[in-house]
């Protein structure tokens, strides 16, 4: 089956999608991304694109972070987005990647003078991250970028290189991945992901002025909880609360709902996914594939 991509303007077939050499993106990091999924509902025979408009409000922000333009509004992108993944003709869960990207061909790292191009790519998805076992996870020694450093509030792909160093570290010692410190030593988020703690059945994560990425997810968890009755605080947390947490879990487009088991090789609770993070786990999994009535508006049908 051919598969399309939308290109400065065009569908086109993706293995003819392609950026030269010389573009500053590529040289210097200077693109900001969002990753959105669409989950199929096969009772319904619906591909429900989740939180579309709340994921571009946020590429909208990353481009104004990094001086650039994004060419269309965000009606225009959501419009564009179905477009393509009716092309694609998808009939199982899929993962978006929209970009916009500094295309000129030159060197050195400035963003003025330097033409904007976008791009958005999609592709059959299962699980980023095993959400059915529990991650075994450590502290990372490296630091999470900081805001007047490169912003973790814009999703801007040259900043992704200090994920890379977090998770390759974390795989190499033999964990799932990690949780990052911020220069003054209280946690921030995993290599790509928000993070929760559950203590005494109230969930516990960092603030969005934490050098964290502000997740879409995060935020949905944030309101599935008040539907459990979970009470929910969002406050600095030492490194080590972690070790005498009952649960923990990463939430985000990719990881989704993954549960943590066990941190720097202790064990959290009983060593065993915990009932909070279980509850919230199902509840996602229903929202994104619009089964529940009332969080609905959150997912937009790609088949009319």
């Amino acid at each position: 089956m051919t598969e399309y991509v939308f290109m400065n303007g065009e569908y086109i077939e993706a293995d003819k999608a392609s950026l030269p050499v010389r573009t500053h993106a590529f040289l210097y990091g200077t693109s900001v991304f969002e990753g959105i999924r669409a989950y199929y509902n096969k009772d319904e025979g619906q591909l429900y694109a989740f939180r579309m408009k709340e994921h571009y409000e946020r590429l909208f922000n990353s481009c104004k972070i990094f001086h650039m333009d994004p060419k269309y509004t965000i009606n225009e992108y959501i419009q564009i987005t179905k477009e393509l993944l009716k092309k694609n003709d998808y009939h199982t869960d899929v993962y978006i990647r929209p970009n916009v990207y500094k295309s000129a061909q030159k060197i050195g790292p400035g963003l003025y003078d330097n033409e904007d191009s976008n791009l958005i790519f999609s592709f059959a998805f299962g699980d980023y991250i095993d959400t059915s076992n529990g991650l075994k996870v450590c502290v990372s020694n490296w630091r999470r970028v900081d805001d007047n450093a490169i912003p973790p509030r814009a999703k801007v792909a040259g900043s992704y290189a200090n994920t890379a160093l977090i998770k390759t570290d974390a795989h190499n010692m033999g964990f799932d991945d990690a949780i990052v410190l911020s220069q003054d030593g209280t946690v921030t988020e995993g290599s790509a992901m928000n993070f929760f703690i559950v203590q005494k059945g109230k969930l516990i994560t960092t603030r969005t002025t934490d050098n964290i990425l502000e997740g879409i997810t995060r935020n949905t968890v944030l309101e599935i909880a008040k539907k459990l009755n979970i009470e929910t605080v969002e406050r600095d947390i030492d490194r080590t609360e972690l070790y005498i947490s009952d649960e923990a879990f990463y939430c985000g487009t990719g990881a989704q709902i993954s549960p943590i088991t066990s941190i720097d090789n202790r064990p959290l609770g009983e060593g065993k996914i915990g009932p909070v993070s279980t509850a919230i786990q199902n509840l996602y999994f229903d929202v994104v594939k619009g089964r529940v009535e009332e969080y609905k508006k959150w997912c937009t049908p790609v088949y009319d």
